[in-house]
Formats: C-alpha cells, sequence, structure tokens
C-alpha cells in the first residue's frame, strides 16, 4: 500500500474527499483518490449522534474498521479530541488497520494538547498523527496562536498540522511559510482551487463534512419536494443502481 505520509507534498497536496461509511469511500476511491479520509461528521450522523466527541471510541472504531476494509488506499480518520483517551483511540483504529489520523485540540493549552499528541505518538507510531488546531475555526486566537500551536505540536511528536477556519491565501500562505511540517486545510464552496492552494505550498486539502452536509441536503431537498409537491425532480443525477451494486461486491 501506498505510504500515507509520503502523499503529503507542499505545492503537490494531498486530496481528501471525505467520506463516511463504506459506500462513500468506495465512490470516492473509485474516482481516483490517492487515499481516503473520514468525516468526523459524516461519521456520527449517519449513526445517529451528533458531532463532538459524542459517538465514542466502540462506535468510531468499528466505522473505521469498514472503511478500512472497504478500499485499497490508506485511510485516515477523524478522531475528533481522541474519546477521553487519545492513546486509547489510536491504538484501536491503528489495530483497525487505519494509516492516519486527525486529532484535535479545541480549548485546550498547548501543554494539555502536547501532553495528549506525545501520548497518542508513542500508542501508534506508525500512524500519520495530524493536529488539528481550533485556533482559527472557532475564534479561539489569531493566526499567530495558530503558528504557535503548530510549532509546539510538532515537537511533541506530531507528523503534520490542520489549521481549518481559513482558506485567505494571505493567511494559509503565511502558515504555510511559518510551520516546519506539511499544512492541511480545510475548503470547499467559495474557497481557492485545489491549484490555487497547491501553489501556496499546501500539502493536504480537504473537503470536511461538506459532501456528506450536501449528501443529506438531497435527501432533506426530496423528502420536501415529495411530501409537499408529490414530484421527483430532486433525484435527478443520482448515482447508477447498478455501478453502486458492483461497488459493493
Amino acid at each position: 500500500m501506498t505510504d500515507f505520509s509520503a502523499l503529503h507534498q507542499p505545492g503537490r497536496p494531498l486530496v481528501l474527499v471525505n467520506a463516511w461509511d463504506a459506500a462513500s469511500a468506495r465512490i470516492v476511491a473509485a474516482a481516483g483518490a490517492a487515499a481516503i479520509a473520514t468525516t468526523s461528521a459524516g461519521v456520527a450522523w449517519s449513526l445517529g449522534a451528533p458531532d463532538g466527541d459524542a459517538l465514542g471510541r466502540e462506535a468510531a472504531v468499528a466505522a473505521a474498521r469498514r472503511v478500512v476494509a472497504a478500499v485499497s488506499v490508506p485511510v485516515s480518520v477523524d478522531v475528533e479530541a481522541g474519546y477521553g483517551d487519545p492513546a486509547a483511540t489510536l491504538r484501536a483504529v491503528a489495530a483497525a488497520g487505519v494509516a492516519g489520523v486527525n486529532l484535535e485540540d479545541g480549548a485546550r493549552t498547548i501543554a494539555e494538547q502536547q501532553a495528549r499528541l506525545s501520548a497518542a505518538k508513542e500508542a501508534a507510531p506508525g500512524v500519520f498523527l495530524n493536529a488539528r488546531i481550533d485556533t482559527l475555526l472557532f475564534g479561539l486566537g489569531d493566526v499567530t496562536e495558530a503558528i504557535t500551536r503548530a510549532k509546539a505540536y510538532l515537537d511533541a511528536g506530531a507528523d503534520g498540522i490542520f489549521v481549518p477556519g481559513t482558506t485567505d491565501p494571505a493567511v494559509v500562505a503565511e502558515l504555510v511559510a511559518s510551520i516546519p511540517g506539511p499544512v492541511n486545510v480545510l475548503t470547499g464552496p467559495g474557497a481557492p482551487s485545489i491549484g490555487e492552494l497547491a501553489a501556496l505550498g499546501v500539502a493536504r486539502i480537504s473537503l470536511g463534512s461538506s459532501v456528506a452536509q450536501a449528501a443529506y441536503g438531497l435527501v432533506e431537498r426530496a423528502a420536501r419536494e415529495v411530501f409537499e409537491a408529490g414530484t421527483y425532480t430532486g433525484l435527478a443525477g443520482a448515482a447508477d443502481y447498478g455501478r453502486l451494486n458492483a461497488l459493493s461486491e
């Protein structure tokens, strides 16, 4: 299998269309993905839980195991804040065969998150540890704070840095120039193109929960149309039944 770490190349970014179950992972892989990443929100929603560490380790690991079994490319899973014990969670998902994880800091202090990252890396040294920094996403600080955290997290054993919350070219360029490791950004509608972000030196690009949101948005629109108008136009462009069935064989 491809070395997942080697896919993180500044200027030639790993592009991740985040999946949430076996079927979505297979669809993304069949489209030509070099790797699969899960969206914690999409996984949680598909299992009837809200995003935000509410799913629990057992269910999250089971979901990871299903995705790993469904595809032949490396899989990175979002373990949110680690479900209470990041080290235990990392050991479990490593045993499930994942190649990487995202682990978020939230409002924790730098020292707290360093300890968590260090323990997680020690528990699963072969798993690519992508440290998510929530500073910009949740308005917990500025770019300087995000960069300070990034350097501290790399020192603690992180392999990459994920800074959601901005796709502003000037900010992304500053992050790339200041962080001595692969930088991952969260993108979606209205953001710079893959080519533009690559030119800024980004090493990894994620779509996060946006694909799952789009899929569930289709469900919502189709249901409303059927119940309110009695028509089915919202189902146009649906994936082919036979192709979906073939992907599951």
